[in-house]
């Protein structure tokens, strides 16, 4: 009988762990919480001030090509970080950022400007969140998700652990469907580079009519992503069916090689595999800051700091930049950057025992406000620190979305970095809400989108 007490016992609290959070807990967002879970009130100091609702969907100009103005174009840093002055800041920067001072002395800096939480989301959206909150616990050592239903976003608005901000991470709200043009750049070390041209998908099986929803289940998203230039690259496609629980059912992606004329299944697209076109400079689940299964690491969930990320880069993706402005030797143009005081959660994910990868330890911190990863120290098996990533984000305000104007990731062994998703040259902004239909994204719609 004392067994079987303490089998109901440990049961009991096993649920206890893997459960959402109370409809008391629950109730805190939107009132002491904002409603996406952030911390409403601002810091002592006023540094950082209280969040209010964010700024309105017509807090600037649009022009016809969707570009955004900066509504704090007049605004001037109120100090800008050097390497004489980096010690005066550790405090408040990441071990990778005090590192990319020490490789480049002479040129990176970070212009600090006045803090503006400018996030707000449309209220189908935090309903959503509420109902994550009191629905969605984690399966499979956390790996997946259940109860995840309808529109599908922040699965775990109050966490409680490090994998739990992690997947807020992975489900936040791009905006329904997505369409994009955006440029890469992998700069040798004297600055040169060949643009790499993109044209990309996101669509979710919520806003795809036709879809099998039985089927998608277990689907977050579809991806396409199809290179346009250059030429000895123009014609290859990748399709990528990014699942829920990994573990479950790993992420199925497919290539179409322009060159061999065939689908291909890739299951190299995952985890330390190399990034489209990257020159050997970012992984597969470097993408988006981070993407894909969390279960090659242990997530510790550290706390919550105060932080120096880039934030509100309108600037930085003005569409009278052309590429050489942006992209120089060693690391972009931080004159062209804006840098902000935001809280962060402090997530460390470690390699697991039994499991591989070429970064032994990232070391993450993720926005409050969007759930979007800031910034990224990546070290390598020997402990060494490797690769320093910074999402400069934006505020896409007409549509309500948080999004990255340029995601970079330095590799300061190397003294090379790559730069993802800039389109200041391009023809138009992001496009969202677009009509997506089932059929888009299998294996046979890509020789279609292949053709040279």
């Amino acid at each position: 009988m004392r067994k079987l007490f303490a089998v109901m016992a440990l049961s009991v609290l096993a649920a206890h762990v893997m459960a959402a959070v109370s409809p008391e807990e629950a109730a805190k967002l939107g009132t002491t919480l904002t409603p996406v879970g952030a911390e409403k009130a601002g810091n002592a100091d006023g540094s950082i001030p209280a969040w209010t609702g964010g700024i309105p969907k017509n807090a600037g100009a649009v022009d016809s090509k969707g570009f955004l103005a900066d509504p704090f174009a007049n605004e001037k840093p109120l100090f800008v970080i050097t390497a004489a002055t980096v010690d005066k800041y550790k405090d408040k920067l990441s071990d990778g950022q005090v590192a990319m001072f020490k490789r480049y002395p002479e040129t990176y800096k970070i212009p600090v400007y006045p803090t503006h939480r400018t996030v707000n989301l449309p209220p189908d959206i935090y309903e959503s969140i509420k109902r994550s909150a009191l629905n969605v616990h984690a399966i499979n050592d956390g790996n997946g998700l259940e109860n995840f239903t309808g529109n599908r976003y922040y699965a775990f608005p109050i966490p409680k652990n490090g994998v739990e901000v992690l997947w807020n991470h992975i489900t936040r709200y791009h905006g329904g469907n997505l369409k994009r043009i955006i440029t890469q750049a992998t700069p040798q070390t004297n600055g040169s580079y060949t643009p790499i041209r993109f044209e990309e998908e996101v669509a979710v099986p919520q806003a795809i009519p036709d879809i099998d929803q039985a089927k998608a289940a277990n689907v977050l998203s579809f991806f396409k992503q199809s290179v346009t230039a250059p030429a000895r690259l123009a014609g290859n496609v990748l399709l990528v069916h990014e699942t829920l629980d990994q573990v479950k059912e790993p992420r199925l992606a497919w290539i179409y090689n322009a060159g061999q004329r065939r689908v291909r299944r890739a299951p190299q697209v995952s985890y330390d595999g190399p990034g489209t076109a990257s020159d050997g400079l970012r992984t597969t689940d470097n993408f988006d800051m981070f993407s894909g299964a969390p279960d090659r690491y242990d997530w510790k969930l550290v706390g919550k700091k105060e932080m120096y990320i880039p934030y509100n880069s309108y600037k930085l993706d003005s569409p009278t930049l052309k590429y050489d402005d942006i992209i120089k030797a060693g690391h972009i143009n931080q004159d062209l950057t804006r840098y902000e005081l935001h809280r962060v959660w402090e997530v460390v994910g470690t390699v697991k025992p039994s499991e591989r990868h070429i970064y032994a330890k990232r070391h993450m911190y993720i926005d409050e406000d969007s759930w979007q990863v800031a910034l990224v120290d990546h070290y390598d098996g020997r402990g060494q620190l490797w690769r320093v990533a910074e999402g400069h984000a934006q505020f896409y305000y007409d549509h309500q979305v948080p999004a990255y104007t340029v995601e970079t990731l330095y590799d300061i062994i190397a003294g090379r970095y790559i730069a993802l998703g800039m389109k200041n040259e391009e023809k138009r902004s992001f496009v969202f809400g677009f009509a997506a239909k089932a059929a888009d994204y299998t294996p046979a719609a890509l020789r279609s989108e292949g053709v040279r």
